[in-house]
């Protein structure tokens, strides 16, 4: 089968909107199971972690391959919680084509938005399916104008639902002029309903108008009121897919099996081949400047990025590739360009969600799982040894939550480390760390839902009983002022002493992350100290200096120095330049910085006044209020993190359960003055306590 007819395709969308449904359809219609799997049973092929099937959410963007009418598909089916967000950024970066899934009944909601960012970041082409047409309340035109209106998804139709809620039992081929309706999973294809025949004439007239924009060929035929040949629509319709034009919309019921077929044709139809991806950039690996380019056939040298790591119980440690150029066989030895070191490919599968095959090879285009790499991470690239090339890697969201973590026993202590730096591998939002003054065990997510899950598979997974402390706010530690510092560092001992001066300004860096600048002449330092002296501001930077949090956000800049030609050492650089900068930090007028959250939250009027009250308490603010359904509000507004522990429990007494809500980071901001100290005293005594 050729490049020509690969499809590498995600369905994504908010929590709740039916993506693991489509894609257990999807698997059906297509062969790959026999028997439909539900999620609400926990029987979901694609939720095959023992927390996606209790809760029935998907946790791990699970690969799975298929074939449709002579095509083959690689699905990734991620997450919708925000928590696993991490999940869906990195399949972003290899897939080709997304069908963004979207509930007839809720619309537009949060995650949706920041899906279709992402989507937006990595050109990605896309098509809609909204789900649910079953569903009380459902109102497919509704959707169609929340996608225009907050996603700028310029959205055009090509079905039409035939009845919804209880009534919805098929759909308008537009195209086609044809009516489908679905029974018990059967499909039969009749004429257009009467009371249905003026609409669909109106909206394909929308359709063809649309088309005629982009090819001339099909605006004479539409202006001539002449007949437009079904290829000719597709042939457009895909041109405009491919450079993300419009968006086509779909419709169904994937619970009842309607509208499942007809999107799968569409897949087919409309979503690109790696042919269309066309040639992948990359860099050097010594010079950055330097670019290469490589395209997706089997000539060209190896090349694919890791975006996912599974430790799978039965074959050990699963790389997911996905590979742009050249081939790869079981046995090859290739180089990971990201590191330096070489990797032997010991095996290569084809994943099936629980199942596996073996294959021998694989070429530009594909998605698969590696078994036996030792070095390989997230965003890693593999590549042709002798004609090395270092792709883009894939984005991490720095982690807003922390807990504490231990054992019961000590003799189970290395476990829990070596089970958490396993799933630190496979999951880089997720962060371990010890605390130097308290050797306590730390771990840090994106939010309360993803730390429970690790606990869980702690448990579960690696039979490992861990006891955890209260959650707490990953705070961040940065400077308002600049400062310049001179240290020296002597210490006499037996032997050689230790010598080491440096000179150094630190100042505040708004968004820009660390940054080191050397400015030494004359050789005062001398060059190969140099590293030394980043590495021991490093050292501060990942430990802290007001408590145990981050430092984040400066510039230091190396002004001078001096060394003595036998006592200085990289040893006595790096204390040295340990103890300038915690020295200049400390009167750099440090500031602790918080995670701000961004809320939506969708609520029936009535509840508005005390949901509102509530976020002002927590010193919200509300940025934005719109319609979401008669009745019902939707309301955009910001919080810190910190006030937003126990909030779920919070808003359903407010609302006697009928509001909801979804959060993501925002930005850090300020912690007030008065609450800095207060979280500061907090940490000092921990620490003291321990």
């Amino acid at each position: 089968m050729g490049i020509s007819k690969s499809r590498n395709i995600g369905i994504a969308a908010h929590i709740d909107a039916g993506k693991t449904t489509v894609t257990e359809r999807i698997l059906f219609y297509t062969g790959e199971t026999r028997k439909i799997g539900e999620v609400h049973d926990g029987q979901a092929t694609m939720d095959f972690m023992k927390q996606e099937q209790e809760r029935g959410i998907t946790i791990a963007s699970a690969a799975i391959s298929c074939k449709w009418d002579g095509h083959n598909i690689n699905i990734i089916d991620t997450p919708g919680h925000v928590d696993f967000t991490i999940e869906v950024e990195r399949s972003m970066r290899v897939l080709d084509g997304i069908i963004a899934v979207f509930c007839a009944v809720g619309g537009v909601e949060a995650q949706s938005e920041t899906v279709w960012g992402q989507a937006d970041n990595y050109k990605v082409p896309r098509m809609c399916f909204i789900n649910k047409m079953d569903r009380p309340g459902a109102d497919f035109f509704d959707v169609i104008h929340q996608l225009d209106d907050r996603l700028d998804a310029k959205p055009v139709p090509f079905q039409l639902p035939i009845g919804s809620e209880e009534h919805f039992e098929g759909i308008v081929n537009l195209i086609e002029m044809k009516a489908r309706i679905f029974n018990d999973g059967e499909m039969t294809d009749v004429e257009i309903p009467a009371e249905l025949l003026d609409k669909a004439m109106e909206w394909r007239g929308k359709l063809l108008e649309t088309l005629a924009e982009y090819d001339d060929d099909l605006a004479e035929l539409y202006l001539e009121d002449e007949e437009i040949s079904i290829e000719l629509i597709k042939k457009v319709t895909r041109y405009c897919v491919l450079r993300s034009m419009f968006t086509p919309i779909f419709c169904g019921a994937a619970y009842k099996n309607i509208g499942i077929r007809p999107l799968l044709d569409a897949v087919v139809d409309y979503m690109p081949s790696p042919l269309n991806k066309g040639k992948v950039v990359g860099v050097d690996v010594n010079d950055p400047e330097k670019k290469y380019k490589r395209s997706p056939c089997t000539s060209e040298p190896f090349s694919a990025l890791a975006f996912k790591i599974i430790h799978d119980p039965y074959v050990g440690q699963q790389t997911f590739i996905r590979t742009y150029s050249g081939k790869l066989k079981s046995g090859d030895t290739v180089l990971n360009a990201s590191t330096g070191k070489k990797e032997r490919i010991s095996r290569i599968m084809r994943i099936q969600a629980k199942e596996r095959m073996d294959i021998e090879e694989v070429g530009p285009g594909d998605i698969v799982a590696l078994i036996g790499l030792k070095d390989t991470r997230t965003g890693n690239t593999l590549c042709d040894r002798v004609k090395p090339i270092l792709l883009e890697t894939v984005k991490i969201p720095e982690p807003v939550i922390s807990v504490k973590i231990n054992t019961k026993t000590r003799a189970i202590q290395e476990k829990l480390h070596h089970s958490l730096r396993k799933m630190s591998l496979e999951d880089p939002s997720f962060v371990v760390r010890q605390t130097e003054r308290t050797n306590e065990t730390i771990i840090a997510g994106m939010g309360e839902l993803h730390l429970e899950i690790i606990v869980d598979r702690l448990k579960t997974d690696f039979n490992v009983e861990a006891v955890v402390g209260e959650p707490s706010v990953e705070f961040r530690e940065t400077i308002t002022k600049s400062r310049k510092e001179n240290t020296k560092f002597s210490k006499q001992t037996g032997g050689h002493g230790q010598y080491a001066h440096t000179i150094m300004i630190v100042e505040p860096n708004p968004g820009g992350g660390f940054v080191f600048e050397n400015n030494i002449r004359g050789g005062n330092i001398p060059t190969e100290y140099i590293p030394a002296v980043k590495k021991g501001i490093e050292d501060v930077l990942n430990k802290g200096v007001l408590a145990d949090y981050p430092v984040v956000d400066v510039k230091v800049i190396l002004e001078d120095g001096s060394f003595h030609a036998v006592d200085s050492s990289e040893r006595s650089f790096r204390t040295c330049a340990s103890l300038c900068f915690k020295s200049a930090f400390k009167k750099a007028s440090p500031q602790l910085i918080e995670p701000i959250m961004s809320l939506e939250i969708s609520t029936p009027d009535e509840f508005i006044g005390d949901i509102v009250g509530d976020l002002s308490r927590r010193r919200g603010n509300v940025l934005d209020m719109r319609r979401y359904r008669k009745g019902s509000q939707k309301i955009s507004a910001e919080a810190p993190l910190m006030e937003l522990f126990g909030y779920a429990t919070s808003i359903r007494s407010a609302s006697s359960g009928r509001a909801n809500y979804s959060m993501e980071m925002a930005q850090y901001a300020p912690l007030p003055a008065a609450m800095q100290e207060e979280v500061l005293e907090e940490a000092r005594a921990r620490i003291d306590g321990e």
